[in-house]
């Protein structure tokens, strides 16, 4: 049974889980709502994480009205408190592709709507649609990615959740986050600068976050389409969170996750691999931690770390601080990690993609085919699978 839902390879990949449960490949579409993130807006920093690109590792989200955020960043949205604000990446000084977005935005008048001060994430969807025929797929996942997707006024949030569940080829919504930023209490940052609309449930109180989670969840899986949470953990040592800036203490993310488990609402978290100063027991460490948790995973993100141009990060590799790991180190490390993960945990992703345009290191990975490859035949060869190790 394991192997058919496999569908023949040596691990539990979503892409066998998605043709598994829906009989054909199911598409991700990611798109931007314009938020940001209390580790840029100010409430937890300014500079973001070590490692994050200017697009909030958004870059391959739809590209907004004319606006690229593989380009530099140049890009008009909605910010947590709903004001419409300008984000460009310090590298892009020319203002090009601002004056691009603004032409595109002032002909289509929908993108950003000013009176409401919202992204058009319908026609974000629209236009990622468009980029598949028929015959290659006809469902889809739409990806909330860019920057932190459950930080901002909950109304905003909750309308555009929405607006991509009742898009009938669209099978369920996976959104990004932070596990602070879920409005839990006592656990959750608070909105900088708050000016938003209270979303009341039918008894008239003010919901959080998380409770209207729970309520979208209930609603519609009566019509067969899911809600996915991503959690950017990246690393279980505290050491390692201080120096890339995480902003927020382990006992955060498990109450995140257990107040995901209490409204059913599967989670996927996110593990770099390669983090400056971890050793390979480190990282099987923190791997064995996210499985290892009561409340467990639906799914497991590995992420080869990227060095991306713009970033602090950069900057200490520039410097000669640290070293990124070769083809050969990643691909062992991440059949090791595989090899202790449970056979029913979901593979999300097992290296990653930095955009080409600012990636500096490893120039390897910008061949994801390869990789891939690589792996695929190595844990062929060697006869090594998912959850041989697994306690």
């Amino acid at each position: 049974m394991r192997q058919e839902k496999w569908l023949d390879k040596p691990y539990y990949s979503l892409d066998a889980y998605m043709k598994y449960t829906y009989g054909q490949k199911v598409y991700k579409i990611a798109v931007d709502a314009g938020l940001t993130c209390p580790n840029r807006d100010g409430t937890l920093g300014e500079r973001g994480c070590i490692f994050c690109s200017a697009g909030g590792s958004g870059d391959f989200a739809v590209p907004i009205a004319g606006g690229n955020r593989q380009d530099g960043q140049s890009v008009v949205g909605a910010s947590a408190n709903g004001c419409v604000y300008e984000h460009r990446s310090k590298r892009d000084s020319r203002g090009a592709s601002t004056e691009v977005y603004h032409k595109e935005y002032e002909r289509r008048g929908s993108c950003v709507d000013v009176e409401r001060k919202t992204l058009d994430i319908k026609w974000q969807i629209e236009r990622g649609m468009a980029k598949f025929h028929k015959k290659v797929g006809e469902k889809f996942v739409i990806y909330f990615q860019a920057y932190t997707n459950t930080y901002g006024d909950p109304a905003y949030l909750e309308r555009i959740w929405r607006e991509a569940l009742e898009e009938e080829s669209v099978v369920g919504i996976s959104i990004a986050t932070r596990p602070d930023c879920l409005g839990i209490p006592g656990v959750s940052v608070a909105v900088k600068k708050t000016e938003m609309a209270a979303v009341e449930n039918q008894s008239g109180n003010a919901e959080t976050v998380i409770s209207i989670l729970g309520r979208l969840q209930k609603e519609y899986a009566e019509s067969g389409k899911f809600i996915w949470i991503e959690l950017g953990l990246q690393t279980m040592h505290e050491a390692t969170a201080e120096y890339i800036r995480r902003g927020y203490p382990l006992s955060t993310y498990e109450a995140a996750i257990h107040a995901l488990a209490d409204i059913d609402i599967p989670y996927i978290t996110h593990v770099i691999l390669g983090l400056p100063g971890e050793t390979e027991d480190d990282m099987l460490a923190t791997v064995r931690y996210v499985c290892g948790q009561q409340a467990k995973p639906f799914g497991i993100k590995l992420q080869l770390l990227h060095v991306l141009r713009g970033t602090d990060l950069c900057g200490d590799y520039e410097s000669g601080s640290f070293e990124v790991l070769s083809q050969d180190e990643y691909i062992e490390l991440v059949i090791k990690c595989l090899e202790v993960i449970p056979e029913d945990i979901v593979i999300h992703r097992v290296t990653g993609d930095g955009p080409k345009n600012i990636l500096v290191a490893p120039l390897w990975s910008g061949n994801k085919r390869q990789v891939l490859n690589t792996l695929h035949q190595k844990m062929k060869i060697e006869k090594r699978e998912q959850g041989t190790w697994a306690k």
